[in-house]
């Protein structure tokens, strides 16, 4: 790799599309360039700035044509804020885009197209976020603390006033949290908050590298008392989190399946970021999953019963499987809190098929995947001794998706019938999609 210096020649050349990083795609002289800020059918000058053997990169200096779909980013951060990288693309187009990257996966690397194209499923575009992981730095040269997401491409935290893409009335967070770590004694020891909003209790989880003293707890307990805020503090491992104040804390919840299943998680706990599409993607999956009341379906990674109890409510049977024993202890209780008493839920380490419980013997009329980015196909053979009628897969990762769509289509048989995008992270380049197989 060669890096060239900001003095490197202007040049042109037209923008034929995005790729995976949000980054504008070009061909000039021949080979293609990844121009960071330029969108699809935009004529731009650009300096490159790094040179390889296959591709170049570039920064872009000027639009010359600009895209129909080019917005003014609402951010004033955008740009430096590594939390969003497509805020200057029109929502519309950033749902297009990513329903390009999911249908191009499916093509090249699974080998299969879908039968249909579900119309994206979208929501909010703002102030979606519920859940978030902010670093925190007490930065000696400025002389104050940071609070906020990482810098693009850098490892350092962005000084962000204000962000638009978390929950209200949580836009200013990352102010409030800066000011609140500056009055503290342990202010160097707060590498990390994490916020985690339910749908009417809110908590931050403070990472804390020294036991703070009662002036600081006093601090921070005005601070969550103001703001109707609970405060909890990390001292070590997920095991070590503690609230500051264990008394009357009403738990975090939110509700779906139309308010008749409410979920209780804990202030770390996996839940999916954007409660609107969340909602309406537990919505889709139970209409295309379409459970018949004598079905048994199988729910794999689970978590906290998220299509589970929903699932319990249309079928005979449910069984929730999740690596995760506290999620499945958690999800055990909001099944006894909704009255449900057709599912089960069994803690198993889903990467490893040939150490499976009793829970996978026998025939499954439904099951729903809903893997992390590395996918299911270590577990897909199973899929040959379950023996379901139909198959919904939740992706979080394109590439993974298609290859177990290889999988499921080409080494077992059954037909892809449709798939699309989910805008779970909106003004991101993260791809969320579902897709359905059918049994031959």
């Amino acid at each position: 790799m060669q890096t060239l210096p900001s003095t490197a020649e202007l040049r042109e050349a037209d923008v034929v599309d995005l790729d995976h990083d949000g980054r504008g795609v070009a061909r000039d002289a021949g080979k293609t360039v990844f121009i960071d800020g330029a969108l699809p059918g935009e004529r731009v000058r650009y300096r490159v700035t790094r040179r390889r053997r296959q591709w170049d990169e570039g920064r872009l200096e000027e639009i010359l044509t600009s895209s129909p779909d080019r917005v003014e980013p609402r951010c004033a951060h955008f740009g430096v804020c590594g939390g969003c990288s497509l805020q200057h693309l029109a929502p519309p187009a950033q749902l297009a885009a990513k329903q390009r990257q999911l249908l191009d996966n499916l093509e090249r690397i699974g080998r299969v197209q879908p039968e249909r194209v579900l119309p994206p499923l979208g929501g909010p575009a703002w102030s979606y976020r519920r859940r978030a992981r902010l670093g925190v730095k007490h930065v000696h040269k400025k002389g104050r603390v940071l609070a906020g997401f990482r810098e693009r491409q850098k490892p350092y935290i962005a000084d962000l006033r204000r962000c638009e893409i978390l929950v209200e009335p949580l836009e200013t967070l990352p102010r409030d949290l800066a000011a609140l770590v500056e009055t503290l004694e342990i202010r160097d020891k707060v590498p990390q908050v994490e916020v985690a909003a339910g749908d009417s209790v809110t908590a931050l989880v403070f990472r804390v590298l020294a036991a703070p003293g009662e002036s600081d707890r006093a601090i921070l307990a005005e601070f969550g008392s103001a703001r109707g805020i609970q405060v909890f503090l990390q001292t070590g491992g997920l095991d070590t989190v503690r609230p500051l104040d264990p008394d009357g804390r009403p738990p975090l919840a939110y509700s779906l399946d139309s308010g008749r299943v409410t979920l209780e998680f804990g202030p770390v706990d996996f839940i999916q970021v954007n409660r609107d599409i969340n909602v309406s993607m537990v919505d889709a999956a139970m209409r295309l999953l379409d459970p018949a009341a004598g079905d048994t379906v199988l729910d794999l990674f689970c978590g906290l019963g998220n299509f589970t109890l929903p699932l319990a409510r249309r079928a005979a049977r449910a069984v929730g499987v999740e690596g995760d024993a506290a999620l499945i202890a958690r999800a055990r209780g909001n099944a006894g809190r909704n009255g449900i008493g057709n599912a089960e839920f069994h803690a198993q380490n889903l990467f490893e098929p040939a150490a499976f419980g009793d829970w996978a013997g026998g025939h499954f009329d439904r099951v729903l995947l809903d893997p992390p980015r590395a996918g299911a196909s270590a577990l897909l053979p199973r899929m040959a001794d379950w023996r379901p009628r139909r198959v919904v897969y939740i992706s979080c990762h394109p590439g993974s998706l298609a290859r177990d769509a290889d999988i499921l289509v080409h080494g077992q048989g059954f037909k892809l019938t449709c798939a699309g995008v989910m805008d779970m992270f909106p003004h991101t380049t993260h791809v969320e999609s579902i897709a359905v197989f059918e049994a031959p």
